[in-house]
C-alpha cells in the first residue's frame, strides 16, 4: 500500500524525523489559510499523487511551458495562484504514463535553504535477507539514471536485525553521504529513526529523495515516499486509514478484497492463472505471439469457486480486454473448482469476448466436463502454446 508524501512525513515525524511544517489541502479555497500557518516567505506547493517525477512532470491542461507538479512560491498570492492551476488538472510524469494522474490534493510546505541534496532509502535486500540503507550523494536526481551511469556513487549498508543500526552503521552511512559536522551529528539520530520506522510499521520501501543538508548545516527530510507490506496491514489500523483509493486502479481495489494478486496492464488479453511463475510465463507467451496481456492475475493455489468467479468478473470489467485466457495447473488448486467458478461468473456477467481455457492437473477431466457441458462458448486448449495461439487468433 502506498501513501502520499505528506502522510509519509507525518509518520516519520511521529518517530522524530526532521521534516518541514506543511498543510495538505484539497481545494484552492484552502490555500491562503494553509500558507498563513507557515513561516514563509518561501513556500513549496507540491502535487500529491502516487507517482515520482512530479517536479519534472507536465500538466495536460496547461501550456507546455507551464511549471511542473512541485513549485516554489515567494508569496501567499503565488501559493493561491499555483493551487488554482494545479488542483483538478492531470499531471503526467515518467511514472504515470501518458494517462497521467489527476491532482486532487496539494501539500503547502515551508521552504528550505538547500546546501546539498542527498539520496537515502531503506528496503529489504533479498541478497542478504536484511534491511539495507541505499544511499548516494546524488540526491534529487533519477536514482535509476545514477545507478546506470555512475553506479559507484550508490552505496549500501546492510543492517543486522539483532543489533539494529549501530554506531559503525551510522559512520558508514555518514561516510557514504560525505556528511560532516552538524549534519553527521544529525545522522546519528536520523538513521536509527528511519530504521525504527521501517521495521515497526512494516514498510516495504522508504525513500527520501532528496534528503537535504540545509545552509545551517542540519539534515531535513525534504521528500518522502513510503510503501507498506500489504500482508502486515492488519497490524496497523492507523496506516490502513491513510489509504487513498482514488489513487488506485478500481480493479486492483476490488481484487484486494478477494486477496487476489492482480495488476492492471495496458494490453488486451485478460489472464487468469494460478501461481506467479505460471502467470509470468502466460504473459510472456502472449507477447511471443504478438499481443499484450491486460493484467497479471494470480488466483493462488487454494482459491474457491467464489474467488475464481470474482477474478473473472474483475477481468471482464476491463474495457480494454478483447479476449480472456484462463491457464490453470491443478495441484492444490483443483481444475473442477476453476471450471465451476468460470461457469458461474460467465452465467452472471455474460461472455462478450472470446474465452480460451487450458486446464491441467488434479481433476482435469472433471473440469473439462463441466466446461463442455456448460453450453457456453468456451474454447478448450491442450497446452499453453495451443492456448496462446488460440486466444491470439480469436481476437485477430
Amino acid at each position: 500500500m502506498n501513501i502520499h508524501e505528506y502522510q509519509a512525513k507525518q509518520v516519520l515525524k511521529g518517530f522524530g524525523a526532521p521534516v518541514a511544517e506543511g498543510v495538505p489541502i484539497t481545494s484552492a479555497d484552502q490555500a491562503e489559510a494553509a500558507a498563513k500557518q507557515l513561516p514563509g516567505p518561501l513556500y513549496v506547493v507540491k502535487s500529491q499523487i502516487h507517482a515520482g517525477g512530479r517536479g519534472k512532470g507536465k500538466f495536460k491542461e496547461l501550456p507546455a511551458d507551464a511549471k511542473g507538479g512541485v513549485r516554489l512560491a515567494f508569496s501567499i498570492e503565488d501559493v493561491i495562484k499555483n493551487a488554482q492551476e494545479m488542483l483538478g488538472n492531470t499531471l503526467v510524469t515518467a511514472q504515470t504514463g501518458d494517462a497521467g494522474k489527476q491532482v486532487n490534493r496539494l501539500y503547502i510546505e515551508d521552504g528550505a535553504d538547500i546546501a546539498r541534496e542527498l539520496y537515502c532509502s531503506l528496503l529489504v535486500d533479498r541478497e542478504f535477507g536484511r534491511v539495507s540503507f541505499v544511499v548516494s550523494t546524488e540526491g534529487g536526481m533519477d536514482i535509476e539514471a545514477v545507478a546506470h551511469d555512475t553506479p559507484e556513487k550508490i552505496k549500501s549498508v546492510v543492517i543486522d536485525p539483532a543489533a539494529g543500526v549501530t554506531d559503525a552503521d551510522v559512520a558508514a552511512i555518514n561516510d557514504a553521504l560525505a556528511l560532516t559536522g552538524e549534519a553527521a551529528e544529525d545522522g546519528k539520530s536520523l538513521f536509527p529513526i528511519l530504521y525504527k520506522a521501517f521495521v515497526e510499521k512494516d514498510m516495504s520501501m522508504l525513500e527520501i529523495n532528496p534528503l537535504i543538508v540545509m545552509e545551517n548545516g542540519r539534515l531535513r527530510v525534504l521528500d518522502a515516499k513510503v510503501s507498506f507490506d500489504g500482508n502486515a496491514l492488519f497490524r496497523h489500523e492507523d496506516i490502513k486509514e491513510l489509504r487513498d483509493e482514488t489513487e488506485e486502479d478500481a480493479k486492483e481495489i476490488e481484487a484486494s478484497k478477494w486477496d487476489l494478486a492482480y495488476v492492471a496492464l495496458d494490453g488486451n488479453i485478460g489472464c487468469m492463472v494460478n501461481g506467479a511463475g505460471l502467470a509470468m510465463a502466460t504473459m510472456d507467451i502472449i507477447k511471443l505471439y504478438g499481443k499484450e496481456p491486460a493484467n497479471f492475475c494470480d488466483v493462488g493455489g487454494g482459491a474457491g469457486k467464489e474467488k475464481v468467479a470474482a477474478a473473472f468478473k474483475i477481468i471482464t470489467a476491463d474495457p480494454k480486454v478483447e479476449g480472456i485466457l484462463v491457464n490453470i495447473f491443478g495441484g492444490i488448486m483443483k481444475c473442477d473448482v476453476i471450471a465451476e467458478g468460470v461457469v458461474a461468473a460467465v452465467q452472471e456477467v455474460g461472455l462478450k469476448v472470446p474465452l480460451v481455457v487450458r486446464l491441467e492437473g488434479t481433476n482435469v477431466e472433471l473440469g473439462k466436463k463441466i466446461l463442455n457441458e456448460s453450453g457456453l462458448a468456451i474454447t478448450a486448449a491442450d497446452d499453453l502454446d495451443d492456448a496462446a495461439q488460440k486466444i491470439v487468433a480469436a481476437i485477430g
